[in-house]
């Protein structure tokens, strides 16, 4: 009787262990159900946050929760940032979460974090003791942490006793937490850890797509502003040759790159700082930094700081008071002043004395100045540009440059790339050129021929775009109205740079050459170009014009008519 008993009993325990491991099969598979439900809700949205409320009873049904949360690391990764949350009040705060331990900061990297209860052992100094073994566990494993006072509090008001925290990854890396509390301790076993991680990989693809998303309107934006500040550029280009005589010519990706440039930096009122080679164009792009800024309709104030001695520099910069010195016979406002509401260049920076830097550099710091031989501080409503064709740094290191002035000009700065690092320009320049030059003097020229095109193209062009235009203004004045042939350029542009000194010796005539006879007929053809206006010539010959009524006396030619 007594082992049927038994048996019946046994028999029992079996039909009733079979019953719960079916609860338990139809239990894992209704949340396996409704987790299939769940992921493509999830994978589809761009932006988890905003339906974070919507999924919360669909992630229920998979898996119970009081409060669930999802945070992201900081870009430092020494903490998390809560992104969305349920069941803890809409007005919660929720500060940055700054990891207390290498504990934390280890378990960033680990598959799960189950806690099987969560004690508060000290509200005020903010100890939490977390139970990380299950309750039938023999030896308890338990962590005390120190969280932030803040998390400490919202620990005990909303009464966390256990949790279950799986990683968000993007590609492999740990990127945040996903996480499920309950108010009651041991909800969660180990067999909620896949469930969890299930979600939370789905949520790491949807936050992938959303910065993938993110990335390509980011992208799009960008390509935007870039076709809209072409055209800026554009329509900036064809303003400036327009209003004022100074043309931003040129094709090349370089020289775009500078116009792109100045066209962002126009927009504010940041000082800048042009460098490059004499010639190069620096005073046509400061122009069209001006024509693109605020300061437009502001004058646009020149002063070339190495054509002055320091004294006068001096006076012309920051402007003098009656009597401050022998001459000054009236009061006279500086280039500073005359500049007020709009945009003062100063060409050669570098040229100024250390006494001049000194000065300007306090107008830069506290824009205002002193005029010389006054007391009275003036204002100094006034955006600087400036200009030099040395190169700064090495400027600095001789001294010849203060080091606070620098830093202090070069806020933004633009290199111009000389014209041989520019060629796809020449053709450019020099078609504009002879039409301008063409409209000066009243006879266009035919054309260009192959010969001097190509020799143009393969000139090094030393002296830049004034180069390239004083050798076209010659040659139009030569041509006299004809064809511009490889005889025409001057003579600098027609010897090809780097010839070696066999072909140099070839180009000679076997009986020599006489320099002065080479000498006086450069100066006839120029006279004569010029039609006996020595400027001109002097600016075809590339000397100053002192220095051409030497030559013509020396020749014999002052009396010169053709």
């Amino acid at each position: 009787m007594a082992a049927d008993e038994e048996l019946e009993r046994r028999l029992a325990d079996a039909l009733s262990e079979n019953e719960r491991l079916r609860a338990v099969d139809a239990d894992r598979q209704r949340k396996a159900d409704k987790l299939q439900a769940l992921l493509p809700e999830i994978a589809s949205t761009l932006d988890v946050r905003t339906i974070f409320g919507r999924l919360g009873p669909l992630i229920r049904e998979v898996l119970p929760f009081d409060l669930l949360s999802f945070a992201l690391l900081t870009p430092d990764g020494g903490g998390v940032r809560v992104q969305a949350n349920l069941g803890f009040g809409e007005a919660t705060e929720w500060p940055e979460y700054r990891f207390s331990s290498d504990v934390e900061r280890v378990n960033m990297n680990w598959q799960y974090l189950l806690a099987y209860d969560i004690e508060v052992l000290s509200l005020s100094e903010g100890v939490v003791r977390v139970r990380l073994s299950p309750p039938e566990a023999a030896e308890p494993v338990d962590v005390e942490l120190r969280p932030p006072l803040r998390w400490v509090q919202l620990t005990a008001d909303h009464q966390m006793r256990s949790m279950v925290r799986v990683p968000l990854r993007d590609q492999e890396k740990p990127i945040g937490g996903f996480t499920f509390v309950s108010k009651t301790p041991a909800t969660y076993r180990a067999d909620d850890v896949a469930l969890a991680a299930r979600i939370a990989d789905h949520f790491s693809l949807a936050l992938a797509h959303e910065r993938l998303a993110d990335e390509a309107r980011q992208a799009a934006q960008a390509r935007e502003r870039a076709a809209q500040l072409e055209v800026r550029v554009g329509t900036l280009s064809r303003e400036l040759e327009r209003f004022t005589a100074h043309r931003a010519l040129g094709r090349s990706a370089k020289w775009r790159q500078v116009l792109t440039d100045a066209t962002r930096v126009a927009a504010t009122d940041t000082t800048v700082l042009i460098t490059g080679e004499s010639g190069t164009g620096k005073e046509v792009v400061a122009r069209f930094i001006h024509r693109a800024s605020k300061r437009s309709g502001g004058p646009f104030v020149a002063l070339n700081c190495a054509a002055l001695p320091e004294q006068l520099l001096e006076s012309e910069l920051f402007g003098y008071e009656r009597g401050a010195f022998t001459g000054a016979h009236a009061s006279h406002a500086g280039k500073i002043e005359q500049a007020a509401g709009g945009v003062l260049f100063l060409d050669e920076v570098g040229e100024m004395s250390p006494t001049v830097q000194a000065k300007f550099l306090r107008v830069l710091q506290e824009r205002e100045l002193q005029r010389l031989g006054s007391a009275r501080t003036v204002k100094a409503d006034v955006r600087v540009l400036a200009a030099t064709n040395r190169d700064p740094r090495q400027a600095m290191e001789k001294g010849l440059l203060r080091e606070d002035l620098y830093y202090r000009l070069s806020v933004f700065e633009i290199r111009l790339p000389a014209l041989r690092e520019r060629p796809e320009d020449i053709e450019v320049l020099v078609e504009a050129f002879l039409d301008e030059i063409a409209r000066g003097v009243g006879r266009p020229a035919a054309g260009l021929s192959e010969e001097a095109r190509d020799q143009l193209l393969a000139h090094h062009w030393p002296g830049n775009v004034r180069e390239l235009r004083n050798a076209i203004e010659r040659a139009v004045i030569l041509c006299d109205g004809g064809l511009v042939t490889r005889e025409h350029l001057p003579i600098t542009v027609v010897a090809r740079p780097g010839a070696g000194a066999a072909g140099a010796v070839e180009a000679f005539p076997a009986e020599g050459v006489k320099l002065d006879a080479v000498e006086r007929d450069l100066l006839e053809k120029a006279m004569a170009g010029a039609r006996n206006n020595k400027s001109r010539a002097a600016k075809l010959l590339g000397v100053s014009r002192g220095q051409l009524y030497s030559l013509l006396r020396r020749h014999g030619l002052t009396d010169a008519r053709r």
